[in-house]
């Protein structure tokens, strides 16, 4: 009997990457538009719940702007807590396991001797980062078949990354500013859909950092993005300061992969292979 996966946030860049990578494996997969399927919504998650009866549930839904969470902290709290807690109750109720997918920004960025790793105490520093981990621990009070998933700096298919972001700045700019005192992990999301799904094949259950190998500044990602481009602009390293941002940012976030990579016995790409893909993939003019 094939596993049938119930996706959230249909529309998103990592739900994208999964409903690809399913429809290539010709694997049973629901993925409702998001007014079928608002997973805040508690008749409605259930009423699909029960007619697909999914054996997965793999949440891709979020509310990811990070500065508009702090004018709306509830609306943060509603997608980013509330739904994964709904989405859990109707993982238990259905006999599914639950995906569930959180962000670097759960730490404050403070650690002095290495990566981040699933052992280092959380401490958010904006309501984003509040709203994620709170989603974390609401999964975890509900059931025990879970895989919570942190990831950072997600980019792929889609408008919503900073890829995207950076290509339509250089279209309307002389010049760019990009913080140099950043860093974390450019994430790729057909890479966090196969390890994720390799991880579903082994019956992986837990918490893990799912990210790319190695780590960067924003500048040096954007200089790398452009460059595979052949897009000539000067980029102009800035402090995140500079900016006036309403969310502090964790200035070094970057998290350890080495975890669920010995678990599945995988090699996870490093970032630049990453980039380069996506690229090749989805930008070849």
């Amino acid at each position: 009997m094939k596993t049938r996966h119930l996706i959230s946030g249909k529309n998103g860049q990592l739900a994208k990457a999964f409903i690809r990578m399913l429809s290539e494996r010709s694997a049973d997969y629901l993925a409702p538009e998001k007014f079928e399927f608002d997973v805040t919504d508690t008749d409605r998650v259930m009423e699909i719940c029960d007619s697909y009866r999914p054996n997965v549930i793999i949440n891709c839904a979020a509310y990811n702007l990070v500065d508009r969470a702090e004018e709306e902290p509830d609306s943060a709290f509603n997608v980013n807590n509330f739904g994964p807690k709904l989405l859990a109750q109707a993982s238990r109720r259905y006999g599914a396991v639950i995906v569930h997918f959180s962000s670097d920004y759960v730490f404050d960025g403070e650690k002095q001797d290495g990566l981040y790793e699933e052992c280092d105490t959380p401490n958010p520093i904006n309501q984003y980062g509040s709203s994620k981990l709170r989603g974390e621990e609401s999964v975890q009070e509900e059931t025990d078949d879970f895989l919570i998933l942190r990831l950072s700096w997600v980019f792929g298919e889609g408008n919503q990354s900073f890829l995207h972001k950076l290509l339509g700045w250089s279209q309307n700019n002389e010049y760019l500013r990009i913080s140099c005192d950043e860093f974390s992990v450019p994430t790729y999301t057909y890479t966090v859909a196969d390890i994720t799904l390799k991880a579903l094949e082994q019956r992986l259950t837990g918490l893990y950092h799912l990210t790319n190998s190695g780590y960067c500044s924003r500048y040096e990602w954007a200089n790398l993005i452009l460059k595979q481009l052949g897009i000539m602009k000067f980029l102009r390293p800035a402090a995140m300061e500079s900016f006036n941002l309403p969310a502090r940012r964790p200035e070094f976030s970057a998290m350890s992969n080495e975890k669920i990579s010995k678990e599945l016995n995988a090699k996870i790409p490093a970032w630049e292979e990453a980039v380069e893909s996506c690229l090749e993939e989805f930008h070849h003019e």
